[in-house]
């Protein structure tokens, strides 16, 4: 029989007790962290196995880069550029033929008219001059003198298409006359018409035409003056309400259109202004407003 002072003292036993629980709880909250664990380092060894490390930047890398950069740099193409690409699929090229007795008897075009040269024109006596086509059926504006007398008349649009052409009306106190291709191309691009009444002096404007015969080319400057008055060679008509430009107007660029920064025809051009009948720019060009002009065409005058 055993003595009291041989048994474990309560105190004692519920001590042991106490510990082996806590030891019980700390290893049961072990297992889940031991499990995951194991399993992130299961996950890191399959993304090295699935996932290849990036390979090094080869030197095409590299440039492709700094082009790229560079690209980003890049300015956004100039003003010109943007009016140029708007109005060129509208400009025509218009060459005449004038039977020499009425040359002589009318002393020739206009200032802003040139004389043909003696290759790849329609003639010899004829003048070139441009034009530009302003809505969908085909009506091409251009200034009555370039085709005032003309035995025959034939017109290039921008895409090579040739074709005869004939007036369709004429506006003779604004020097404006309409011109309608008997075989247009199959696409007709009419050009944007712009409000002149938005020019302001020094804003910029831009001369489309074909000077000297030099297809399709383009002079840049600004607005210098508005409501100009000039009258034509040859007790010619007087006009009025003129744009005066600083960008360069040439022989041939008679009837081509004006342009403003957004590409749109503020106008037609009509002449050039020099003093010693030259009949070469100086720095002064005239043009017949566009809400003036299309009247010929029966647009609205806004």
């Amino acid at each position: 029989m055993t003595s009291p002072q041989d048994s474990p003292a309560p105190s004692a036993s519920r001590s042991w007790r106490r510990r082996s629980s806590r030891i019980r709880a700390r290893l049961g909250r072990g297992v889940p962290f031991a499990s995951g664990l194991a399993a992130a380092l299961i996950a890191v060894a399959l993304y090295g196995v699935l996932v290849p490390a990036p390979r090094p930047l080869s030197q095409q890398d590299v440039s492709q880069g700094i082009s790229q950069a560079l690209a980003s740099l890049t300015p956004p193409p100039a003003d010109s550029q943007l009016a140029y690409r708007a109005v060129a699929p509208s400009l025509v090229l218009i060459e005449t033929q004038v039977a020499s007795s009425t040359a002589a008897a009318s002393g020739g075009p206009a200032p802003s008219g040139t004389p043909a040269p003696s290759a790849g024109t329609a003639a010899a006596d004829g003048t070139l001059g441009s034009g530009v086509v302003v809505d969908a059926s085909g009506d091409i504006l251009t200034c009555l003198h370039v085709v005032a007398g003309a035995t025959a008349i034939q017109v290039t649009f921008a895409d090579g298409t040739k074709s005869p052409a004939t007036i369709e009306s004429t506006q003779p106190q604004d020097d404006i006359a309409v011109l309608q291709a008997t075989q247009p191309p199959a696409d007709i691009v009419p050009a944007v018409l712009g409000n002149p009444g938005s020019v302001q002096v020094g804003s910029e404007a831009f001369v489309i035409g074909n000077p000297f015969g030099l297809y399709d080319s383009i002079s840049a400057g600004v607005v210098s003056g508005l409501n100009r008055s000039y009258q034509l060679p040859n007790n010619g008509p007087d006009l009025t309400g003129l744009i005066q430009v600083d960008a360069a107007v040439n022989p041939g660029d008679s009837g081509g259109p004006l342009v403003n920064r957004d590409g749109q025809v503020i106008g037609i051009v009509d002449a050039l202004v020099n003093p010693t009948n030259q009949g070469v720019f100086i720095g002064i060009g005239l043009a017949v407003p566009i809400n003036v002009a299309g009247g010929a065409a029966g647009l609205p005058p806004d």
